[in-house]
């Protein structure tokens, strides 16, 4: 995508009410933060005559998830701060996530903010975008795939880097065999985490995949391999509700394995102040929704192109353990970490 900004704010259009439709049904309602109802606020990223900024952000997270509840809130946050008038929408099918896309390219926004958790789905949507003259970014998943499929920046964590990160602590904590659990085949980011961690991690390292949809089978299915195996003492998840099913799955299982995860909330730096969960590995979905929404603000009003288009922004990995849980607690209460 070139990154040569627009000379001009584009007009204030009317989003189509199909996409609307979309976004409420699969997001639990709209978000347009920012000024007050009566149309007097000011409005930098306005064009002539106080027309907001549109912008859509469409997510492979489902209804209800606490760390896509995090990624919008981050959004929402960036949002309002700018004057944005933000359409959050999320489907975990690729090719519904690839539709909305087009339904946002149809309606002519200003800027569209995307998670490439199936790369392939979203590169015809992205380059219709593209032809359209509407600037994309991405966030979360797709390190790999995000310069190739042609977004202009990428927020997220280098999941492979984290991987590798989490296969040398466990290397610390003398480990020996580590099974890393993927709850969604073929997404680019959980197979690159476990494949980090089986490239650093000097012991067994063996990989088991699961229905993510169905929580009591993914924990069946923990109990079950940790029954067959007593050499596992590693359960690596990826997800804090994973990994809190993963602790209960252990103690059917009558196992001595410890459980780490990547990604957290409440509940689970709960878990890792009580021991229950050995670490965290945080890649700030609240910041990824954040630099997203604001990035293509910047890029609207001021031309600046975050990564310059060839690096992208990390936001992870970094650790959470016993020693540093209470200093992530409060803001993981508050829904942002």
């Amino acid at each position: 995508m070139s990154t040569t900004p627009p000379s001009a704010p584009s007009p204030g259009r009317a989003r189509a009410a199909a996409l609307v439709a979309a976004a409420c049904l699969l997001a639990a309602g709209c978000s347009a933060p920012g000024g007050d109802g009566d149309g007097s606020a000011p409005d930098a990223a306005g064009g002539p005559g106080g027309d907001r900024m549109k912008v859509v952000m469409v997510t492979h997270g489902g209804e209800g998830d606490a760390f896509w509840d995090r990624v919008r809130k981050g959004a929402e946050a960036a949002a309002a701060k700018d004057g944005i008038d933000l359409t959050y929408a999320g489907d975990a099918d690729a090719a519904d996530q690839a539709e909305l896309v087009r339904d946002a390219v149809r309606d002519k926004v200003d800027g569209i903010a995307v998670t490439l958790a199936k790369p392939q789905a979203m590169k015809g949507p992205v380059a219709e975008a593209r032809k359209a003259g509407i600037p994309v970014v991405g966030l979360n998943s797709g390190m790999d795939a995000w310069r190739s499929t042609g977004l202009l920046g990428y927020f997220g964590q280098d999941e492979s880097v984290a991987g590798r990160a989490v296969g040398d602590k466990l290397n610390d904590l003398e480990a020996k065999h580590a099974l890393c659990v993927i709850h969604e085949r073929g997404n680019v980011a959980l197979e690159a985490r476990c494949a980090g961690v089986k490239k650093t991690f000097e012991g067994e390292t063996e990989m088991l995949y699961v229905e993510g949809t169905d929580m009591k089978a993914v924990g069946a299915a923990v109990t079950a391999r940790l029954r067959q195996d007593s050499s596992i003492d590693e359960v690596v998840m990826n997800g804090a509700a994973f990994a809190l099913k993963a602790v209960e799955s252990a103690d059917e299982a009558g196992s001595d394995a410890h459980v780490a995860t990547f990604d957290l909330d409440e509940e689970l730096v709960a878990a890792v102040k009580r021991g229950d969960v050995r670490f965290a590995v945080d890649q700030q979905p609240y910041l990824q929704g954040y630099l997203a929404v604001d990035a293509l603000w910047l890029y609207r009003t001021n031309g600046n192109v975050s990564g310059g288009s060839v690096a992208p922004v990390l936001t992870g990995p970094a650790f959470v353990t016993r020693s540093n849980a209470d200093a992530v607690a409060g803001f993981a209460a508050d829904g942002t970490r």
